[in-house]
């Protein structure tokens, strides 16, 4: 079966990996801005992605690494290829894959950034005070105190239904990635602050149902499209609330709060696999980098314990 051209082996590929893996929209969004540009670039050297061979894949990954592109990126789009062409010949319209024995840069396993449970505690107490009225400072509280209490993805934690909260539960099922769910135990002051804030949220939608506005299934709602706070405006509220708490601004994100979940977890003894099902992790692998903090305690251990050491 001869490979079809090039932008309808793309959608294909996307709708495959869509029904058959469960694939995230964010991750078919990824696959595909990669595939359309390499599908450019082998276009200007008179060849296609759809019959490119392992000399033309090796060509384009040295064009890549010349643009100055970082080894994360060059390692994604290489994964997107591997991805594609083994498709391609699973379906037959290629008789090999180009990518079989071509190894990428990897990806650099830099520590994730954190912050100490000191600076973590400056944040939710700036949270509780930021916000020009008590509705939307028990938003804020709730928040973050989420957010630190269950390490959720940023996508996660905004798309939460309120649903989800109701009764106080002390865990809750979380919709992650590829589609798959998970329970994350809430702490007592996450459910505290969530209900102070369900209670200010009911009372908006009962004033708004009655100006004939439809309720929000959202436990964060908002005026956008979709239908709840997003997470660009989340992440401009974390620098805000960084700033009020005297952090820099430019240290603390979303994504730094879930890391700091996983590192003061796992400092407190917790092991490394159960931290990976809370994070949703599907790979151990992708869990391990956090075992720098394993080390350091170790280290502290040996110096603090060892006769030789403390001489």
């Amino acid at each position: 079966m001869a490979c079809p051209p090039d932008p309808r082996a793309i959608s294909t590929f996307l709708e495959a990996i869509a029904a058959e893996n469960g694939a995230a929209r964010n991750t078919l969004l990824a696959y595909g801005r990669d595939l359309m540009h390499a599908s450019a670039w082998f276009a200007g050297q008179s060849s296609s992605l759809a019959g490119a061979d392992r000399e033309g894949v090796e060509g384009y990954l040295v064009a890549l690494d010349a643009e100055g592109l970082s080894r994360s990126t060059r390692a994604r789009r290489l994964s997107a290829l591997k991805q594609f062409y083994r498709f391609a010949y699973d379906e037959g319209w290629r008789a090999d894959n180009p990518t079989l024995r071509i190894d990428g840069p990897g990806r650099s396993q830099r520590l994730p950034g954190t912050l100490s449970e000191a600076e973590v505690t400056r944040l939710l107490d700036a949270a509780r005070d930021h916000g020009p009225d008590a509705a939307t400072r028990a938003r804020n509280a709730c928040l973050f105190e989420l957010l630190y209490a269950t390490g959720l993805r940023v996508s996660e934690l905004v798309g939460l239904p309120d649903a989800a909260l109701r009764g106080a539960p002390e865990m809750i099922m979380v919709r992650g990635k590829g589609g798959k769910d998970r329970l994350v135990p809430l702490s007592d002051p996450a459910r505290a602050a969530t209900a102070i804030w369900l209670d200010h949220r009911d009372r908006a939608e009962a004033a708004a149902r009655k100006r004939g506005q439809p309720p929000s299934r959202f436990l964060f709602p908002a005026k956008g499209a979709e239908g709840h706070l997003s997470r660009i405006r989340f992440h401009g509220l974390v620098k805000e609330i960084a700033l009020k708490a005297g952090l820099d601004p430019a240290r603390v994100s979303p994504h730094v709060l879930r890391h700091a979940f996983a590192t003061h977890l796992l400092a407190g003894g917790a092991d490394l696999r159960v931290i990976q099902t809370l994070l949703g992790h599907a790979d151990l692998g992708t869990t391990e980098i956090y075992t720098h903090v394993l080390d350091e305690r170790l280290r502290q251990l040996v110096m603090e314990h060892h006769p030789l050491a403390r001489e």
